[in-house]
């Protein structure tokens, strides 16, 4: 879910045209928790869409780690 919200986020964001946007405010909101994390990994002053990005990228590959983790070793314990 958190890719979906992300990717979601960033839809929004490159499509909106208000900056005071009720939307872009409520997925702002939605994935703070998510991107709170990640901004003290990239640098200080970065872009929304910089941080966007990196969040993204970042819950992605570790979305996919679990997949792949799960394939390798919880087939054997079913």
């Amino acid at each position: 879910m958190a890719v979906v919200y992300l990717a979601l986020h960033k839809i929004v964001a490159s499509r909106s045209r208000k900056p005071g946007s009720k939307l872009l405010w409520f997925f702002t909101v939605l994935t703070s928790p998510l991107t709170r994390p990640v901004s003290a990994w990239i640098a200080p002053g970065a872009t929304g869409d910089r941080l966007l990005t990196a969040a993204l990228l970042s819950y992605g590959v570790l979305w996919l780690l679990f997949v792949i983790a799960d394939r390798l070793f919880g087939a054997t314990a079913r």
